[in-house]
């Protein structure tokens, strides 16, 4: 075990400290480490939209504590009275991105907590308990996903990711990137190609980042030199994260995630996906249904507010793509690796979810 390395790579990319959300600014990485001290949950809705705080996971814990800092600006000791607004709060909240399950996932389960409640004051005492719970546990499945995703890397392994997938991304510890450190953690001599993620480049400022942190050998590539890497028989598995996972196995993740599917699926890397079950979505039957966000074209054509295109030119920029379950090895949650056919393998944790 590298206890050095893994002591280093401990990020916590949102929590509650001292009746605040101490939350680090994600948009000023890899240049400056600022905190924010947030008190609104205005703040942290708007923390959610401008991707200071960013990942599915991570999203859901920030949401979690922006319903629990709602509740105590609401002055009333009427129960009725403090679960309207939470619910104004709740919907404000969940308007912030529409892709990333865990979002809603995380207020559906603290609007259970609030509902339940006697009290005023009984509901907003249970509302901070059950956020510091959400967050705990979802750092402890990353950590159980992590160890059964780090048995499908081998010694000597070169691993290619998307996007950021670690603890900025997380609860604390990651998912697809959460499974490439506890690998090194668990002393296999592996290296990882991580591709910069256009438009935001989120591999090239963050997962660089964390793995710089980390002590963990890696490339930092363009995204269209993915599939020369893989012709060449330099990758020996690509992991990424996930958004919403459908029942049928289609997995939404930052776009980029379906050409690299594609690419691994022509020369024979395996793809493999890993999240949480709480990014399983058991009311969706195939990814055609996932709602894709829409975000501002201008992060297209400018890098960190610099033109990179002539003014006026038009952009599209989706921020998701979906890819179809035939192109995914095993999708990789805290319950085990999942494989074909995931109608079956994900059926038994759709009722759970359910159940839960």
């Amino acid at each position: 075990m590298r206890d050095t390395e893994r002591d280093s790579a401990v990020i916590k990319a949102v929590e509650w400290k001292n009746g605040r959300v101490r939350m680090l600014d994600q948009t000023l990485l890899p240049h400056e480490e600022v905190f924010l001290e947030l008190t609104d949950y205005r703040d942290i809705a708007g923390a959610i939209v401008g991707m200071k705080v960013r990942g599915a996971p991570a999203i859901g814990i920030a949401a979690a504590y922006g319903l629990v800092l709602g509740a105590h600006e609401i002055e009333t000791d009427s129960k009725e009275e403090l679960l309207a607004g939470l619910k104004t709060i709740s919907d404000a909240l969940a308007a912030t991105r529409p892709t990333a399950v865990n979002l809603f996932w995380a207020l559906d389960r603290m609007n259970r907590v609030a509902k339940a409640g006697d009290s005023a004051d009984g509901i907003r005492a249970s509302l901070i308990e059950e956020a510091l719970a959400l967050e705990t546990e979802t750092e402890q499945a990353e950590r159980s996903l992590s160890r059964h995703g780090a048995e499908l890397i081998e010694d000597g392994f070169t691993v290619l990711t998307h996007c950021n997938t670690g603890a900025l991304a997380a609860g604390g510890y990651g998912t697809a990137l959460g499974i490439i450190r506890m690998a090194w953690e668990q002393g296999k001599k592996i290296h990882v190609y991580t591709d910069e993620t256009r438009p935001l480049l989120q591999g090239a400022r963050l997962t660089a980042w964390e793995l710089h942190k980390s002590g963990i050998p890696f490339t930092l590539i363009t995204d269209s030199m993915a599939g020369h890497f893989m012709a060449r028989g330099e990758i020996d598995a690509l992991i990424v994260g996930a958004d919403r996972i459908a029942l049928n196995g289609d997995t939404a993740n930052k776009i980029g995630t379906y050409s690299l599917a594609v690419l691994a699926k022509e020369t024979g890397v395996p793809f493999y996906v890993a999240a949480p079950t709480s990014t399983v979505d058991p009311s969706l039957a195939s990814g055609g249904e996932i709602p894709i966000e829409e975000r501002d074209p201008e992060e297209v054509t400018h890098i960190q507010g610099i033109p990179m295109a002539p003014e006026g030119t038009e952009a599209a920029n989706p921020a998701f793509d979906v890819t179809p379950h035939r192109y995914i090895s095993a999708i990789i949650t805290e319950m085990g690796v999942m494989r074909e056919p995931y109608s079956e393998s994900l059926a038994g944790l759709s009722a759970g979810l359910q159940e839960a």
